[in-house]
């Protein structure tokens, strides 16, 4: 199929057969896997994937490339689900879904937030993203890609940056470079927050204004009695926090 690749949907197809052949053994799909692939494109993934798997759910968006599958592929081998990913339901699939995708970049962290919706649901997920967003996604403390993705996603996943992709192994070749991370949800956070709402609501007024001290970014939420109970120098910046300090905030004020 002769598809040009639409800005709006953020469509890069891979096409390196070295770097694909990577990924599908970095997945290690199984037969009876229950698999989703958000953005199939031309099948880089679907195709090898199906020479495993029994059945495979794919989220795709462009109508196009619907047509395209389903004249392409077998119907019992995949069930196409028309629907844009931010909205789609990863609940409704079934228990134990293995999430897999080359991730339009200008809605990756959406996606990764609304995925974490579901994460009862998921038992992996494995997505290529920009390079940039997974050293975010994994970084540490007081490094300066640590931030309010790094906490949320860590709160809730053990995360492994796997490997780096260049430009030319797509077409059309994206401006920056990509990577591979595995995403495998904890089977209860290691630091449970009493209230997840508020637990957000902390880490995102903590990272509002990063240069600035945890005294101003809290200010209304905790006061001078508070940090000294938590033992925490309010001096410190949002980056500087481990999420279980993010946690113990959170917990302290529920």
């Amino acid at each position: 199929m002769k598809h040009l690749p639409k800005k709006r949907f953020g469509q890069n197809f891979l096409n390196d057969p070295d770097i694909i052949r990577a990924l599908v053994a970095a997945i290690r799909p199984e037969p009876d896997d229950l698999m989703a692939e958000i953005g199939p494109g031309l099948g880089a993934l679907t195709q090898p994937l199906l020479k495993t798997l029994h059945h495979l759910h794919a989220v795709e968006l462009d109508r196009d490339i619907v047509a395209w599958m389903q004249s392409h592929y077998p119907a019992d081998k995949i069930t196409i689900h028309n629907a844009d990913a931010l909205k789609f339901d990863f609940s409704t699939l079934g228990n134990k879904v293995r999430v897999v995708g080359n991730l339009p970049y200008n809605i990756s962290t959406p996606i990764l937030f609304h995925l974490l919706d579901s994460v009862a649901h998921i038992a992996d997920m494995h997505f290529m993203l920009q390079k940039e967003v997974v050293k975010r996604m994994v970084a540490e403390p007081s490094t300066a890609a640590y931030g309010r993705l790094s906490v949320m996603l860590q709160y809730r996943l053990q995360m492994e940056y796997l490997f780096t992709v260049p430009p030319e192994a797509f077409d059309p070749a994206p401006k920056v470079e990509s990577a591979f991370v595995r995403l495998v949800p904890h089977e209860a956070p290691p630091h449970p927050a009493n209230n997840e709402k508020l637990f957000g609501k902390v880490v995102t007024a903590a990272f509002s204004q990063r240069r600035k001290t945890l005294r101003n970014t809290l200010k209304g939420l905790l006061d001078d009695a508070g940090f000294a109970a938590l033992d925490i120098d309010p001096q410190l910046r949002a980056e500087n926090l481990s999420v279980a300090e993010f946690v113990a905030i959170a917990n302290y004020l529920a």
